[in-house]
């Protein structure tokens, strides 16, 4: 037990250590986010930056704790590049095509050092029936990559939401990646969930730091990384079902908001008032209560993926079932999908 223990208290103490020097060099480099619409919850300039408490503590813990090899390598540089691009666009705004060129960067990065997936599994199938990739194993690497690197991006709403969903989502891959026997990638796991953990105390409400896209977009990156490296490498018939249902809060979240966004003729990247936090907060729960209530979606998603990935084929699908049908009708219940009415504009930014 102590070989995980360690690497997370050594993550948590240098994220700790680390986030107030962050906040002095956001003020330094004038990395403020300053309210300027309706959409934002918070009503003074808080520094951003505090990403970079996290990554550094996420990867000093790596280069001490992990074997460096060609793997190693790769995520370390293909994090690096993410939390670079994350510095710039918080001290100047980045374009969505920059961000989306340093994100596809990062993913080949993954691919060249054999971070990738490489097959799918059939869960309806008797056995472990495997279905290669092969030429589209690059393509489709690089789109989950990209898109689960910003689905954490897209949650990162309010104080302390990010940082919690994310240790959640670490942890529940932890217990998964146990199942299999991958210590390395348990290892990665845990450091992931000390370095969110160091930073709460100055993320939780009321926040003195954000992490900014430092931290929303690498948290996003190195939790598709440990799901590709932790389940999807996995011959078991729910490979490909479990790192979705862990990581379902942002995932169905984005999911939903491309929906709405299409639905009322907007752009996909346009943002809006229509997420999960947002529909909280308007049916009356303050910030504390609205990111409490997150951490439990989200504990139930990563609850249900470990008793999916103990189960069956069958037992597997019948309960991957039961949990996409429960947060489609929760999401109808709270309107995440929905045609707004005109008067509605105003909540668009």
């Amino acid at each position: 037990m102590g070989k995980y223990l360690l690497p997370f208290f050594t993550a948590t103490i240098i994220s700790l250590m680390m986030t107030p020097f962050a906040k002095k060099v956001a003020y330094k480099v004038g990395a403020i986010d300053v309210p300027k619409d309706n959409r934002r919850v918070h009503k003074k300039p808080i520094p951003l930056l505090g990403g970079l408490a996290i990554y550094i503590a996420t990867m000093v813990s790596i280069l001490i704790f992990l074997p460096i090899d060609k793997t190693v390598i790769s995520i370390i540089i293909g994090g690096s590049i993410i939390a670079i691009s994350g510095i710039i666009d918080d001290i100047k705004d980045l374009s969505p095509k920059a961000k989306l060129f340093f994100q596809v960067l990062a993913s080949v990065v993954l691919i060249l050092g054999d971070v990738k997936i490489d097959f799918i599994t059939n869960p309806f199938s008797k056995g472990s029936t495997l279905l290669y990739l092969k030429g589209f194993s690059i393509p489709i690497t690089v789109f989950w990559v990209v898109g689960i690197t910003n689905t954490i991006n897209l949650i990162d709403g309010l104080d302390g939401l990010a940082a919690g969903v994310a240790m959640i989502a670490s942890l529940s891959l932890l217990f998964v990646a146990s199942g299999f026997g991958y210590g390395t990638v348990m290892i990665m796991s845990i450091i992931l969930a000390g370095a969110c953990l160091g930073f709460l105390p100055y993320n939780f409400n009321p926040a003195k730091i954000f992490m900014g896209d430092t931290g929303a977009l690498f948290l996003g990156y190195m939790l598709s990384v440990v799901a590709i490296e932790g389940v999807m490498k996995s011959v078991a018939t729910i490979a490909i079902v479990v790192p979705i249902i862990i990581l379902g809060l942002p995932i169905f979240d984005t999911t939903f908001a491309i929906f709405r966004r299409l639905l009322n003729g907007r752009p996909i990247m346009e943002a809006d008032k229509g997420h999960l936090h947002h529909k909280l907060l308007q049916r009356g729960f303050n910030q504390k209560q609205t990111v409490l209530i997150l951490y439990l979606i989200s504990a139930a998603f990563g609850i249900s993926a470990v008793l999916i990935a103990k189960a069956n084929s069958r037992q597997a699908v019948i309960i991957s079932g039961i949990v996409i049908i429960l947060t489609i009708l929760f999401a109808r219940r709270l309107g995440l999908v929905e045609k707004k009415r005109q008067e509605d504009d105003e909540n668009r930014e």
